[in-house]
């Protein structure tokens, strides 16, 4: 290594910078203190081999420029091993002996270059946001022109070429009315700035837009005015879901307004938040007297809103805060009775609190009165289904007669071929003949009776006669303590057959099921279709039928029944008439003590 005196070693190592020296061969003959803490002690190493520890020259390296061209070069470059950019300058060092060496100086510009990097990429990434954003953003002068806008408010605007735009009046083209650019400029000159200015602009094409304007004033070193800058939020389509939103809130607001049932809303102290034209019509009470001025428990007695909120709170009544159905009966303050059924639940907050409760009063005044009317036609039918027994009967007994009274009436006629007119016995004869007729015309006469015509056959639904005899029958099994439980297939078909006739059938089995409960259980109704066929099974939990009384049981004048009314024997022989008539057929299983279950069959109707 050649000699360097020792006094410029050590002015080398004051160096902020990092200085060494390499031979002709990249060994490395000196490195000042900057370097050594940088990359360590490596002289007498391979210059490369200490800077990126690779066995080739770097590629930044001017050997040839330096030792053969004795020429200076500077440069920049990069070091990965230590993460660091420096100015780099090689020049070429005549050594005591007259060997030559190259001088590397490393001039650390890492934070500048980092401070330029940012400043491009902040540059960059605001030339990409003013290009990208999704809202406008524009510059604008005092006078009222775009200066600068970007594609979004192009796009905004209705406008592709950008000139055009640039060329626009604002006050006149963009503005709905020139007067509302007047008072944006008086307010933003006031204040300095406007956020979320609300105002109304015009697409090209004319459409109107509701516009959120958020700028401020750009002013010159002097501090006057040049124009503003800002950006702009089309809000057309909030505008929009509001309106939407408040055609739909009034919509509600009508639905509830217009239900013919009581709608109320409760705090949980029980004050009236929300009371509408059905509680006023059903109540008498009208929603100012009542709203914020009134708790529930003033409408209701105490002890019936504690009981309603206690089972809302109890599971078993519809789920954790809900009451599907109770039935509550009141007087009004006129003394006019009200009959209806209470449902309600509990609105609850995001952590599970409650908040409020809603409750729906339906007066069913009306369907009781209509279920009162229903049991009243029930004795009228089970009348008419007495005499209709008893018109089979008399069919039964007229036919049974007709033979030997047709044999009488020969044996008369050819008598009286033996006997002479002139006879007395032949007018005893032809008095026996005129009686036997007039005996042989009331017969045909109770025939005619005993056998009227049909009812009309319709296309019917059978869901449809089960779900409205089940509305009238509600209340009374609710009464008696027997659960319904329904499983009706969906679109069954139809069958042809008599409306009256079906429904006649199916009071018979519901009445004939709630006799078998007198202390209450459990009535099943299902339906389902099995090759063309309609099978409608009620099943009851009640007392069930003898094993002697199975065959007997649609036997005409046949009952287990002890009242006078409805023990007369008539109904399931009827029923199985009528089934029998629209080419179906009806068994019967039981098990005494336990069960009765009935399947209706019924053949569906083609198309």
């Amino acid at each position: 290594m050649a000699e360097h005196t020792p006094r410029l070693l050590d002015a080398l190592d004051a160096f902020e910078d990092g200085i060494y020296i390499v031979n002709d061969d990249y060994t490395v003959e000196y490195m000042n203190k900057f370097m050594k803490v940088l990359f360590g002690d490596k002289i007498g190493e391979k210059c490369h081999e200490v800077l990126i520890g690779s066995d080739k020259p770097c590629d930044w390296c001017k050997y040839e420029e330096i030792f053969e061209k004795n020429e200076t070069h500077h440069s920049e470059v990069y070091i990965e091993s230590i993460d660091k950019t420096f100015l780099l300058s090689e020049l070429p060092v005549v050594n005591q002996d007259g060997t030559r060496s190259k001088l590397s100086i490393y001039r650390d510009i890492s934070d500048r270059v980092l401070r330029e990097a940012n400043l491009k990429s902040s540059k960059e990434s605001y030339q990409r946001l003013f290009t990208h954003v999704g809202c406008g953003v524009f510059v604008s002068s005092k006078k009222g022109r775009f200066l600068d806008v970007n594609p979004a408010l192009l796009k905004m605007l209705g406008y592709q070429d950008k000139e055009e735009f640039l060329s626009l009046d604002l006050a006149r083209d963009v503005y709905l009315k020139p007067e509302d650019r007047r008072k944006y400029t008086e307010i933003i000159e006031k204040k300095g700035r406007v956020v979320d200015y609300e105002v109304k602009w015009r697409r090209r094409d004319g459409h109107v837009l509701h516009i959120l304007l958020t700028s401020n004033v750009r002013y010159d070193p002097k501090g006057v005015i040049l124009g503003y800058e800002g950006i702009v939020v089309d809000q057309t389509r909030r505008k929009e879901s509001e309106n939407q939103i408040k055609e739909a809130h009034d919509f509600l607001d009508k639905i509830i307004s217009c239900s013919p049932n009581a709608i109320m809303a409760m705090d949980m102290r029980g004050v009236i938040k929300l009371w509408n034209q059905g509680a006023e019509d059903i109540f008498g009470l009208d929603a100012d007297e009542v709203v914020e001025k009134m708790s529930i428990q003033q409408i209701f007695s105490s002890k019936v809103a504690k009981n309603v909120m206690g089972m809302i709170r109890d599971e078993k009544f519809g789920g954790k805060g809900k009451l599907n159905s109770y039935l509550l009966n009141f007087k009004k303050e006129n003394g006019d009775l009200v009959e209806g059924n209470l449902s309600a639940s509990i609105l609850y907050d995001e952590k599970g609190d409650e908040l409020a409760s809603v409750a729906i009063f339906a007066d069913l005044k009306e369907q009781y009165q209509a279920e009162r009317e229903l049991s009243e036609a029930r004795q009228h039918l089970l009348q008419s289904e007495k005499l209709a027994a008893m018109g089979r009967l008399t069919s039964q007994i007229a036919h049974e007669l007709n033979n030997p009274l047709f044999g009488i009436m020969n044996t008369l006629e050819l008598m009286k071929t033996e006997i002479s007119p002139q006879n007395k016995r032949r007018k005893l004869l032809d008095m026996s003949l005129s009686e036997i007729g007039r005996l042989a015309d009331m017969l045909k006469k109770m025939l005619s009776f005993s056998k009227p015509d049909q009812d009309e056959r319709l296309e019917i639904d059978i869901n449809v006669i089960i779900d409205e005899l089940i509305l009238l029958y509600e209340k009374r099994l609710r009464e008696n303590s027997i659960k319904m439980e329904l499983d009706l297939v969906e679109n069954p078909g139809v069958v042809l057959a008599s409306r009256d006739q079906l429904r006649q059938v199916f009071i018979n089995m519901f009445s004939n099921a709630m006799y078998a409960m007198p202390d209450g259980g459990s009535l099943e109704i299902s339906t389902k279709v099995v090759a063309e066929k309609l099978f409608i099974i009620i099943k009851d939990t009640g007392t069930g039928i003898k094993p002697e009384h199975m065959k007997k049981i649609f036997d005409s004048f046949f009952t287990t029944k002890n009242e006078s009314v409805q023990g007369v024997g008539l109904g399931l022989s009827v029923c199985y008439g009528f089934i029998k008539d629209h080419g179906g057929d009806i068994i019967v299983e039981s098990e005494e003590g336990q069960w009765t279950k009935f399947t209706i069959t019924l053949p569906i109707a083609r198309k």
